[in-house]
């Protein structure tokens, strides 16, 4: 069995290294394809690793003496700190060391890094930071959600183009529905991005198109990729997160507020843990930065090991089913 070497920034995040740690050795455990690289300072890798029984020959130490901390400007950061996990890490996907990336850390500075590092597939004009979200119908893919804040018409197609060959590849979904992120229903409608691409989406005979879509509807999964530029996708991600938390929250506080909820949660508890897991993000691993030579997968800040043991099983998935070549064909890139 061919493995998926997928290097994990140890040092990056909210929780590292001990939930970084944590997570990637429950996915060396949970998939014999897995072999980890966990990149970071050593003596404290090693410190989290002893805790655990795991795959020695799977789990491997890489040195890395720096940390790009979140508030560090991504550009400088890069450039000074040649040895710092991140940096490291995306080299050996760069080398063809590895075959992924996975970080909980510096989001600008894993965005600037899988460019400036990984560098883009020969034909792709920006790649698209794309997590899957929960909805009534399962996970749909929302791209962009982070990497282009100011994108042009031709970018949201490649958007689409892309998105469209993960949600068949990854998640199974035959001919998935693709819609564009709008204020209303109307092909006339939307600002003058929306307005510029909604035609070159409609005429595009490499995906299933279903026009425009309000961001009511994305939770009653209308469409399985939903396009649109990184600004208005970032507003919709932390939406998302924020109303699920407080939902939660409601919800644990109403059934613990008297007698009757407690006894009702407690007949209710089983059903409603198994829907809330399909409605928590971390389910679904990180998100995929597209169209690169190697794949990098950014996880929240904030990841605790699940997070991070599902993104680092989603790269086999990725290579697996050759994600990059599909999109090379679909883009009609050749190198």
């Amino acid at each position: 069995m061919e493995k998926v070497k997928v290097a994990v920034d140890a040092m990056g995040g909210d929780n590292a290294p001990l939930e970084i740690v944590k997570g990637a050795v429950e996915a060396a455990k949970e998939s014999a394809a897995v072999e980890v690289y966990l990149v970071g300072k050593k003596e404290v890798v090693e410190a989290e690793l002893a805790k655990y029984e795991y795959p020695k020959e799977r789990v491997v130490i890489v040195d890395a003496s720096e940390v790009i901390e979140t508030a560090e400007p991504p550009v400088i950061a890069i450039r000074q700190k040649k040895d710092s996990s991140l940096v490291k890490a995306l080299e050996m996907v760069r080398t063809g060391e590895c075959d992924a990336y996975v970080s909980a850390g510096s989001t600008g500075a894993t965005l600037v890094g899988g460019q400036v590092i990984v560098g883009r597939l020969k034909g792709v004009e920006r790649p698209p930071l794309a997590p899957l979200i929960p909805t009534e119908n399962g996970p749909a893919l929302l791209i962009d959600c982070g990497a282009n804040v100011d994108a042009r018409p031709s970018m949201l197609l490649q958007f689409a183009k892309m998105g469209s060959i993960y949600m068949e590849n990854i998640c199974g979904i035959k001919n998935p529905r693709v819609g564009i992120v709008n204020i209303g229903a109307e092909e006339e409608k939307g600002n003058q991005l929306v307005k510029e691409t909604f035609p070159l989406l409609k005429n595009c005979p490499d995906i299933n198109f279903i026009g425009s879509v309000e961001a009511r509807d994305i939770p009653l999964g209308v469409a399985d990729v939903i396009v649109c530029e990184a600004f208005t996708g970032n507003i919709i991600l932390k939406m998302y997160e924020g109303v699920a938390g407080t939902l939660l929250k409601q919800i644990k506080s109403g059934l613990m507020s008297c007698t009757r909820g407690k006894i009702g949660g407690l007949l209710v508890k089983p059903v409603l843990k198994e829907t809330l897991k399909q409605f928590d993000l971390e389910e679904y691993g990180g998100a995929p930065l597209l169209g690169l030579n190697g794949l990098v997968v950014k996880t929240h800040g904030s990841s605790k090991a699940v997070e991070i043991k599902n993104s680092v099983l989603q790269c086999v998935t990725f290579k697996e089913q050759r994600i990059n070549e599909k999109i090379k064909e679909k883009l009609s890139v050749q190198d």
